[in-house]
């Protein structure tokens, strides 16, 4: 009996040391596995990724809390950057000409040169994105005058408002151009020495006081649509006042990547009245009852002893405008008068301009009456010197000849811009 009771002692303590050498053993394994670099990173990696759940979380609160504080309705022009744009032009020349009469001057007006120093800056602001605030300041304009300066004027203020990709809206309170409205057919919109080697017909550089206007574009057809006023901050002359109404319109075909063509057309109403008296600025008066007064009094109105008149003009131009390449365009134009239809005006022009080097241009133009020969050719050419990004100076050569005159006239145009 001693014997089986000692052999089952030592079973039992033979059990009991396989049971704790194998504990030990398993312990030592997941300590060790614990401990390796693979599982440090895991479970480091589980712990970032909860702390980044975990901010995440608090962030999503903090903007839902700051949108719920936030104005429904802010300011357009916050965080809007503006750029400020200077730019000092200078033209003159040499004429060579018998002497300076009236007939002379009024044919150097005609050939559309306009020397002198136009020198300003311009405000241009990023409203919603799309939208454009712009305001013009000039200190002195080519044309008006024979002095070198004068005080720094606001002489625009322009706001585009692009509602659609196919539709925008053009509003000037001040300083209003037809090219301001227009379908820019040449995308470069260069300053030409005279009107005759501009990209576009005179008619788009009529100045007005102030217009708005709306711009469609659907597939490769633009068109623009515009009305102008004139006369409301005229001051009061002693022959009268004039209120001057003009209506708009473009329509551009795109031919095809590098070349359109456009049809312009303007007409206009200028009304002059004999009376002295001005509201002042955007103000002018309305009578709905007039036209019943009158007809009480008279059935007839003779335009001739009226104290005033309406005069109706207008003009309707075509111009073409094709990119040859980069730096190489080709344009053309022809405009005419609703008031006379044997007179009209053309020009064609090609220009060579890179930026930063050589280029040159070349311009041929003029007007005629009916079937007469020409009353007016000039023809122009000039070369272009960059000297940097801001500076350029433009030698030009041009002969003119208008009726029995004729002249030649060395031009010299900088432009220096800021």
């Amino acid at each position: 009996m001693e014997t089986v009771a000692t052999v089952v002692d030592k079973l039992k303590e033979f059990t009991r040391s396989t049971q704790y050498f194998a504990q030990s053993f398993l312990s030592r394994r997941r300590d060790s596995n614990h401990h390796s670099p693979i599982e440090i990173l895991k479970r480091l990696q589980r712990e970032a990724f909860s702390d980044i759940m975990k901010l995440r979380d608090r962030q999503d609160k903090v903007e839902r809390i700051l949108t719920f504080y936030k104005p429904s309705k802010g300011n357009p022009f916050e965080e809007a950057s503006t750029h400020v744009r200077g730019k000092v032009d200078v033209l003159g020349g040499f004429f060579i000409v018998d002497g300076v009469d009236v007939h002379k001057l009024d044919v150097l007006k005609r050939s559309g040169i306009r020397p002198g120093i136009n020198a300003g800056f311009t405000f241009e602001t990023a409203v919603r994105e799309k939208d454009i605030f712009l305001a013009g300041f000039t200190a002195s304009e080519k044309g008006q005058g024979d002095s070198f300066g004068g005080p720094l004027l606001l002489t625009k203020v322009f706001y585009r408002a692009h509602l659609r990709d196919w539709f925008s809206a053009v509003a000037i309170p001040m300083g209003a151009r037809c090219r301001d409205v227009e379908v820019a057919a040449d995308s470069h919109q260069e300053r030409a020495l005279t009107d005759y080697s501009e990209f576009g017909p005179p008619l788009l550089n009529q100045h007005s006081d102030s217009a708005i206007g709306i711009m469609v574009r659907k597939s490769n057809v633009v068109a623009s649509l515009a009305q102008f006023v004139s006369g409301l901050r005229t001051q009061v002359h002693p022959a009268g006042i004039t209120l001057s109404l003009s209506t708009f319109g473009q329509v551009v075909w795109q031919l095809s990547r590098s070349t359109k063509l456009s049809l312009l057309g303007m007409h206009q109403v200028s009304r002059s009245s004999s009376q002295r008296i001005s509201l002042g600025a955007l103000a002018f008066p309305v009578s709905p009852f007039r036209r019943n007064r009158i007809s009480e009094v008279s059935t007839v109105d003779d335009s001739s002893t009226s104290p005033e008149g309406h005069v109706a003009d207008g003009s309707i131009a075509l111009m073409f405008n094709s990119e040859l390449d980069e730096n190489t365009r080709i344009g053309g134009w022809i405009e005419t008068r609703n008031s006379d239809p044997g007179y009209f005006q053309w020009s064609v022009t090609m220009r060579d301009t890179p930026e930063e080097e050589f280029g040159w241009g070349f311009s041929l133009g003029g007007s005629q009456q009916g079937r007469k020969s020409w009353d007016h050719f000039q023809v122009e050419t000039f070369l272009n010197l960059n000297f940097g990004k801001r500076f350029k100076v433009q030698p030009a050569l041009m002969y003119v000849m208008d009726e029995s005159t004729q002249f030649s006239a060395l031009m010299l145009r900088s432009s220096w811009s800021l």
